[in-house]
């Protein structure tokens, strides 16, 4: 039996590659997607060294399309959408179509066709949801009405991209390479009402029949209690639904897993089914982006430099400046313009699908497909640098002025002391917290998690939101005045990095975590901390009394 296949070197290389690559990236304070993309170069075609096999790297895409798209409609949000839609709707709408018109005017001037303008630039128009997602949370601004405004423009611009990609073989039919001349006005409205049809079709299925059986499903499945058996059901739902929307509907895999996340989103499993899912999701979209790189001939970028910087410029100063411009229409502050102007000036996942489908469809060529990938690559490495900007601008105004727009910042009181610091509050912490709180204890609540922060403070628990891991988020728990920390949260090996750090801080400090196995316990322990416990073996204890101060065996008890 051959050890070596196509598939198997591919899946290594592309992960190995990746996480090399993407663990540099990190460490230079960069998005791990272009570590991605750059390893997606290396095993391409166009570098020396090991060659990806390039009839399966595009089906990996378009299996991470699948899962890229299945994640966004899991996150997709209507409610937060409309709390910013006279920002976000009438902002993402004006943006794209001006950067467009940006792009369509410049590859005029290259004398592309029109067609391949449009999707030219269309592909320049639409950030990285992945990209500004990071930079929000990294500044704890996802609670702020600016980084409100920046997620509700992007939700737009998502489904801008869908309807796009909805469109584009419709188009393609018609203005794509070998496509009659001659179908006339008609003939155009003809083919795009036929896809609208489709469309419709298909969502007033999955409205009225799936909209019912997925979560029927899906509660039938929890139910026999198999957690294997559950995420395979969340991803049989992702691909069957992308896989029959294209075979029977004739729409994109995109849109059948873009609404598959949204019905699932809706169910009261849509939480569990996006955590079970992650791994798969992330996994796959590591691939896409590495798939994505292997398209990408880099020499582009010396024998058009110009064009590439061109495309920079579009991405960088157009979708920056019609933002800016925009948000000042409307009268917002001016932090809040630069916030949204510097969360847009790049772009990412969306259009490498947008233009590598263009290419499929011949209606884009593989050299705009290159201009693209370069323009993406050099503006996801300059975005945190826009941001480091940003954030000393804002140091500024806030040194003279006081901040226009602040983060979910917690001050902790000076007459809190001797407190109590809870990492976590889901089940255990919460349960942990209200007791302490009831025994006198003062407590202070660290959690990510926005909804578990308010309900903190509804608890009347000073709670601050974000990961203890940040060095910023553990300051603000005040640990120097700390007598007691617990790690209620199940990530032992994270927990670990944190107490070493929470123990320089403060050494006389006490900290309890806790542990799933006897490996966890003994790394808590190195890495500081003065107990843990294992929460099977207390269970299984607490079970025990429980049994002993029964009868019959209450006699036995007494006895011993």
């Amino acid at each position: 039996m051959p050890h070596h296949t196509s598939l198997i070197a591919i899946l290594c290389v592309g992960f190995v590659l990746a996480f090399v690559l993407g663990m540099a990236a990190q460490r230079l304070r960069l998005s791990p997607l272009v570590g991605y993309l750059i390893a997606g170069v290396i095993a391409g075609p166009f570098t020396p060294g090991f060659v990806g096999d390039q009839e399966l790297a595009p089906q990996l895409a378009e299996i991470g399309v699948i899962l890229l798209m299945f994640g966004v409609g899991l996150h997709f949000s209507l409610k937060d959408l409309m709390a910013v839609k006279s920002v976000a709707i009438p902002g993402a709408v004006g943006q794209i179509t001006v950067v467009t018109l940006l792009g369509l005017g410049l590859s005029l001037a290259m004398g592309w066709p029109m067609i391949h303008g449009v999707v030219y630039g269309l592909s320049l128009s639409v950030a990285s949801t992945v990209v500004v997602l990071r930079a929000m949370e990294q500044r704890r601004l996802l609670e702020t009405r600016r980084g409100r405004i920046a997620i509700g423009w992007l939700v737009v611009e998502d489904l801008a991209m869908v309807f796009a990609l909805v469109l584009l073989p419709a188009l393609a039919s018609v203005f794509g390479e070998g496509q009659s001349a001659g179908l006339g006005i008609g003939g155009v409205f003809a083919t795009l009402g036929l896809t609208v049809l489709k469309v419709g079709a298909f969502v007033a299925v999955m409205l009225l029949v799936g909209r019912r059986v997925i979560p029927w499903v899906l509660e039938r499945v929890a139910g026999t209690g198999s957690g294997e058996l559950f995420t395979l059901c969340v991803l049989a739902v992702a691909m069957g639904v992308a896989f029959g929307a294209a075979e029977l509907f004739g729409v994109s895999f995109a849109l059948g897993a873009f609404f598959a996340g949204i019905l699932l989103n809706e169910s009261e499993f849509g939480h569990k089914a996006a955590n079970d899912s992650l791994p798969m999701r992330d996994a796959f979209a590591v691939l896409f982006f590495v798939s994505v790189g292997m398209l990408f001939d880099p020499s582009i970028v010396v024998e058009r430099p110009w064009l590439v910087l061109a495309t920079f410029l579009i991405i960088i100063v157009g979708n920056a400046s019609v933002a800016m411009l925009i948000v000042s229409v409307l009268r917002l502050p001016r932090l809040t313009g630069l916030t949204v102007a510097v969360s847009l000036s790049q772009i990412g996942e969306f259009s490498f699908i947008l233009a590598s489908l263009g290419v499929d469809m011949k209606v884009l060529t593989p050299d705009a497909r290159d201009l693209i990938l370069a323009g993406a690559l050099l503006s996801i490495v300059a975005n945190p640098i826009l941001f480091a900007l940003l954030d000393r601008w804002e140091a500024r105004q806030a040194a003279l002025a006081g901040p226009a727009d602040e983060p979910d910042v917690v001050v902790l009181p000076e007459t809190i002391t001797d407190h109590a610091i809870v990492v976590g509050f889901g089940r255990v912490g919460d349960q942990l917290a209200h007791l302490l709180q009831a025994r006198g204890v003062p407590v202070v609540v660290i959690e990510e998690d926005a909804d578990r922060v308010a309900r903190a403070r509804a608890d009347g628990l000073p709670a601050i939101r974000g990961n203890a891991a940040v060095e910023r988020v553990l300051l603000e728990a005040a640990p120097e005045r700390a007598r007691l920390a617990v790690f209620a949260i199940p990530r032992a090996l994270e927990a670990g990095e944190t107490i070493a750090r929470l123990k320089a801080l403060n050494p006389q400090i006490t900290v309890l975590a806790r542990a799933h196995s006897d490996l966890e316990v003994r790394h808590l322990l190195e890495h500081g901390a003065d107990g843990a416990v294992l929460a099977e073996r207390e269970l299984a204890y607490s079970l025990a009394e429980m049994v002993m101060s029964m009868p019959p065996y209450r006699t036995m008890r007494a006895a011993s």
